[in-house]
């Protein structure tokens, strides 16, 4: 299955970034490397299911590109393939988001992923992805 999405990885796990065109992906995804993150895929993600996890990288013809806005293509580090352990939406910032959302889940592959709706140009954006993907949830 082949999402459009830009994907990093975070200690290993696949955190796929998806949205409209100009939402914001490859911007979150380059704070997110830029905090240690590694670049799986940027803007379109092959996903493929082996058991019961979802697997994501990137297709061969983009493998190791990022486009950076206002810089240009680039050549980066990346790693060839990942779990999936959650999924960003972003949102535009003047869009109201709960401040305590209940779990969300999105089925792909006929495998449920944690979904999470944030505003993509929020400075602490990819601060909340990282705490997501490496802290428990508290119950």
């Amino acid at each position: 299955m082949l999402l459009h999405a830009t994907c990093v990885a975070v200690t290993n796990a696949a955190i796929l970034l998806t949205g409209a065109a100009g939402s914001g992906k490859s911007d979150v995804a380059l704070r997110l490397i830029d905090a240690g993150a590694t670049l799986i895929a940027d803007d379109q993600t092959l996903l493929t299911r082996e058991g019961d996890t979802l697997i994501a990288a990137a297709p061969a013809s983009i493998a190791g590109l990022m486009e950076v806005r206002h810089v240009g293509l680039l050549r980066l580090p990346f790693m060839a393939s990942a779990p999936v352990a959650l999924l960003v939406d972003l949102a535009p910032m003047d869009e109201k988001l709960e401040r305590l959302p209940e779990p969300d889940l999105i089925t792909l592959l006929d495998i449920q992923v944690r979904r999470l709706r944030l505003p993509a140009f929020a400075a602490s954006t990819a601060a909340k992805i990282k705490a997501a993907v490496m802290y428990p949830m508290a119950e």
